[in-house]
């Protein structure tokens, strides 16, 4: 219905039309994500819509949740039409050219928080590859006081989101770093740390890029939204080979390596894992029970806590 032929609407006769036309699209969260629109251009709090939903929408909020609406329809992610996402306790700015923080990427935050504190360390330094939004490294710095973190992160896109998101949180004490994970060239930054023989880092942790190419025509649309550059695994194990092959060298004796990884990778970033020389891997499932996230720790002598 053009906006000029619309008569005065109730937010509730909204959140009804929005919610049916997403699920004339095919978007398999009609209803969360209709509340999810509604409180970003109506002003109504999910979960209050059966008390306020009487209230008269005004136009321009009806042209803009519509707008929207339609977005949304035509395969553009909710998040990057909200603009933010949370994560955690945090909540992150997100847009066309990074990854969609996810549920499943808190565990490896959580498995990281966990980690560190069994270590001596009360003012541990991680490292963070293929950083992104940076929900990695402020969401281990979030859960572990003390932490600090190196973010890493080449796409020129997905940097001022990153940016953006540790500027928000300027208590977090995380910084980010330019540079290719797979071809890095200490050189070209003034972060000593890096250094490959610098074994400053007590952990290193990523959530790569681990989709096989073959399979990424056949993601979700809304995923296949989000950027190639964060998604494209090669073969499924490029990233893993790299963080073993090139990173390890930054970690500290006792240090530990967390990644995430996708379904059915699990035993074979292992693998790669023990071929490295870490000891003590450990797999932990997500809610879902997929093996999610894969660590292990370097040789090297030190006292755990506990």
């Amino acid at each position: 219905m053009p906006f000029r032929e619309l008569p005065p609407l109730s937010l509730r006769t909204l959140y009804e039309q929005s919610k049916q036309r997403l699920e004339e699209s095919g978007c398999d969260s009609p209803a969360f994500d209709a509340s999810c629109l509604l409180e970003a251009f109506c002003g109504v709090a999910r979960g209050r819509l059966a008390m306020e939903g009487g209230r008269t929408a005004a136009a321009d909020q009806y042209r803009r949740l519509w707008t929207a609406v339609e977005e949304r329809a035509a395969g553009r992610p909710l998040q990057y039409i909200l603009g933010e996402w949370d994560f955690l306790d945090l909540t992150l700015s997100v847009g066309e050219g990074v990854l969609i923080p996810r549920p499943d990427t808190e565990l490896l935050c959580e498995t990281a928080a966990e980690l560190l504190k069994k270590t001596p360390c009360t003012t541990p330094l991680v490292l963070d590859l293929c950083a992104g939004s940076g929900c990695v490294a402020l969401g281990v710095a979030r859960l572990l006081p003390g932490a600090s973190a190196v973010a890493v992160e080449l796409s020129k896109q997905a940097l001022p989101y990153l940016r953006r998101n540790i500027a928000r949180y300027p208590a977090l004490s995380v910084t980010a770093v330019q540079g290719d994970v797979l071809a890095f060239d200490d050189r070209s930054t003034s972060c000593e740390v890096l250094r490959p023989d610098s074994a400053a880092f007590d952990a290193v942790v990523s959530n790569p890029p681990y989709i096989p190419a073959s399979e990424l025509s056949s993601l979700m649309r809304e995923v296949q939204r989000e950027p190639v550059m964060a998604l494209d695994g090669g073969d499924g194990l490029r990233f893993y080979r790299a963080i073993t092959g090139e990173w390890l060298s930054r970690l500290k004796p006792g240090g530990f390596c967390a990644v995430e990884v996708g379904i059915y990778q699990a035993a074979q970033v292992a693998s790669l894992f023990q071929a490295a020389g870490l000891e003590e891997i450990i797999v932990r499932r997500d809610l879902n029970g997929v093996e999610r996230v894969v660590c292990g720790r370097k040789n090297g002598a030190f006292q755990r806590k506990g």
